[in-house]
């Protein structure tokens, strides 16, 4: 996310990297100075990989580094005087407030005010923090960097995963990557298709935290299709039989350091050999307006390894840095699949609408018009993605907007 920051890998997990792709050939290091790990970000700050790889810090990381304490650095000091920053600059030459450098969004911050911490702790993998917003609700904050909140997590975890979801006809088995708060698992279980679902997220903390927490994401472990299974990720993946899954979620890291292989050739190999033919990928793929470089990057490896089609889409998160996030969904080479139009229409579906939860987000409107890039955004990306004969939007002839303006309000209502 960019600013979603869920561990998927142990830190101790290596995959071996393929050559660069030409896209981050011309990056080089200042690739990483456009990334962040999140929970990565720690090992990276005191020069452990980088001096064990025997390669210079990248710039970003430099940066932090000289901003942070000797001591490992403590990111809930990022909620100060009632505020919680991120990333927070200093004030002045002679302010005291520690400054967090984070390189995915740089020269910018967002604040929320906060009426009262929740929870703070610590797991082998990062720092958790939940505290009440005055306008978000609760808000999950993972080593410094907001996660969800009770407002907004609708848009990401109704697109993330009705996208995938509602382009296949009766998905059976699917596969979450990460996602331990339970949001995914909540909107797959509005699928009455769907037989099993298996959920793979590493840090025990975070879904327990959630349950306590954050119930209404956390509603979706309770149902009885789903098996977790805490552990590494890409292990688990390996050991999957090999074309399990009509559709994985992948609800992944920001990619620094170790969490760099999650975007690259072999990560995707291995997602491609655990779906079906003409299964589907949705995997966390950062904003277009930060982003467009390590966008092209990723579709370009998913172009060598999903022969269906590979498309980029977007939604709107107002806590996520530049307010959108993107979708990478890819297609397995088999049965064609049209991701611009639903086949699977959520309306269609018996109960899917209440499951729970009413869906706040999501509906096949908003389906087809996350596919609709900005032009700036067309330029850089369209040439990367691929799409199948059968593949185009509907043209349908768009009745005009009535507008009807009430006497003596300010309010407008559109029909």
């Amino acid at each position: 996310m960019p600013s979603r920051r869920r561990r998927l890998l142990s830190p101790h997990h290596r995959l071996a990297s393929p050559p660069l792709s030409l896209a981050t050939q011309r990056l080089g290091t200042s690739r990483r100075s456009r990334i962040n790990g999140g929970w990565r970000r720690r090992k990276w700050l005191d020069g452990g990989d980088a001096a064990a790889a025997g390669k210079p810090l990248p710039p970003c990381c430099v940066k932090a580094r000289a901003a942070a304490p000797e001591s490992e650095a403590k990111c809930h000091a990022t909620v100060v005087s009632g505020w919680f920053t991120e990333p927070r600059s200093r004030g002045g030459k002679t302010s005291k407030v520690q400054y967090y450098n984070n390189p995915m969004w740089p020269g910018e911050a967002h604040s929320l005010k906060v009426e009262k911490i929740l929870y703070q702790g610590k797991s082998p993998y990062q720092e958790v923090l939940v505290f009440e917003s005055s306008t978000y609700g609760k808000v999950l904050v993972l080593d410094g960097i907001v996660q969800l909140t009770d407002k907004d997590e609708c848009a990401y975890q109704e697109m993330i995963t009705h996208l995938p979801l509602c382009s296949i006809p009766s998905p059976k088995k699917v596969l979450v990557i990460g996602g331990g708060d339970g949001g995914v698992l909540r909107e797959i279980c509005r699928h009455g298709s769907v037989e099993s679902i298996d959920i793979c997220e590493i840090d025990q903390l975070v879904i327990d935290v959630c349950k306590d927490f954050f119930p209404d994401l956390a509603v979706g472990f309770k149902d009885p299709r789903v098996r977790l299974h805490v552990g590494d990720a890409v292990e688990f993946l390996r050991n999957a039989p090999e074309g399990t899954y009509d559709a994985i979620i992948v609800d992944s890291s920001d990619p620094i350091g170790p969490a760099q292989e999650l975007v690259e050739k072999p990560f995707f190999d291995t997602i491609a050999r655990a779906l079906r033919p003409g299964g589907v990928l949705c995997n966390q793929a950062e904003s277009m307006w930060l982003h467009t470089h390590l966008i092209q990057d990723m579709l370009s490896i998913c172009r060598e390894t999903f022969k269906g089609s590979v498309h980029y889409a977007w939604t709107s998160v107002p806590t996520y840095p530049s307010g959108v996030i993107g979708f990478l969904l890819c297609a397995k080479e088999g049965p064609p699949v049209n991701f611009l139009i639903p086949a699977n229409p959520i309306e269609k579906l018996e109960g899917a609408m209440e499951a729970g939860r009413e869906i706040r987000f999501y509906n096949s409107e908003m389906h087809r018009a996350a596919f609709v890039l900005p032009t700036f955004a067309r330029k850089e990306l369209e040439a990367y993605c691929t799409t199948t004969e059968n593949e185009q939007p509907e043209e349908t002839a768009a009745e005009p907007l009535k507008i009807a303006i009430m006497p003596n309000s300010e309010i407008l209502t559109a029909s």
